[in-house]
């Protein structure tokens, strides 16, 4: 479920929510083998008004299941040393103390590395519940390492659909699995992801989120503020502010996300983002 302000929204099992604006000219031709991926001009035009769209049903139950299935092999062969294990969170002042200032996270962005909740670990560093139990998010180079998650982002599907919302040259910058726990699964205050994905010009960002798992009020759903990215917030404009509550429920709320830059027309990605590419994991393009 995502819910705006004004409190839509359906419990559906697989979906996909488009977070972007500043992407000018969509087309609409489509490859006729994909027609979950042909937007029509009024879901363009809503996108375009609020700055997210909902496509219900856009990966199949099989499709989903090896993304599952495959994260938690990742997961079983988990082996993270004592002075990695980082805390993830999305307050500022959090974020200085913990990821801030440990090179695991800044240096994360063409690896695989895991990401916990605040409160797992005791004072050595020694997990406090079951360290399947324990995990915020895996980041931020799933789309470049892994083939099953690199298939799904490169799809032909995921093409088409990006292709009909203008992107003529976009890369893939980052991609996350989240798992959002049971009880304590984290929230993510209102943010807008350019303000940490920063391009000039600004709204040159798309995020792409894919539900694995029902997403309700209970589990710490999405919320938006339609329209939200058309007028400017802390530093830019061009991106929709969107929120999670904390998941006290009994159910996780998985879902794998991925970034993506419009690398056409002389953007420029900001030496200041944390987020790097590297001479061994460029920006892969997204188009194959």
């Amino acid at each position: 479920m995502l819910l705006s302000e004004d409190a839509w929204g359906s419990n559906t099992q697989v979906f996909i929510v488009l977070q972007s604006s500043g992407i000018s000219n969509p087309g609409q031709q489509f490859p006729a083998a994909f027609p979950m991926a042909c937007l029509s001009p009024s879901q363009l035009k809503k996108f375009q008004e609020d700055g997210f769209l909902l496509l219900e049903g856009f990966l199949t139950a099989d499709e989903c299941a090896a993304l599952q299935q495959r994260i938690g092999e990742i997961v079983a062969e988990m082996d993270v040393p004592l002075h990695c294990r980082t805390e993830f969170s999305t307050q500022e002042d959090e974020q200085l103390r913990t990821q801030g200032n440990t090179d695991y996270f800044l240096s994360s962005g063409d690896k695989i590395r895991f990401f916990f909740e605040k409160g797992v670990f005791d004072k050595k560093g020694n997990f406090l519940v079951p360290p399947e139990n324990s995990i915020n998010k895996i980041g931020h180079a799933l789309h470049a390492h892994d083939p099953v998650f690199r298939s799904i982002t490169h799809s032909p599907k995921v093409q088409a659909l990006v292709r009909s919302l203008g992107l003529q040259m976009p890369v893939v910058v980052q991609s996350m699995y989240i798992f959002k726990q049971p009880h304590f699964g984290g929230e993510v205050t209102p943010h807008q992801d350019a303000t940490f994905l920063y391009t000039e010009p600004l709204g040159r960002v798309l995020g792409v989120w894919i539900a694995m798992e029902d997403a309700m009020l209970e589990n710490g759903c999405l919320w938006f503020i339609p329209g939200s990215h058309t007028r400017g917030l802390v530093l830019i404009h061009g991106e929709v502010v969107h929120k999670s509550e904390q998941n006290l429920s009994d159910h996780s709320r998985e879902a794998y996300t991925f970034h993506l830059m419009e690398a056409a027309g002389g953007t420029v990605w900001s030496p200041g983002n944390w987020l790097q590419p590297t001479a061994e994991l460029p920006f892969p393009p997204l188009y194959t």
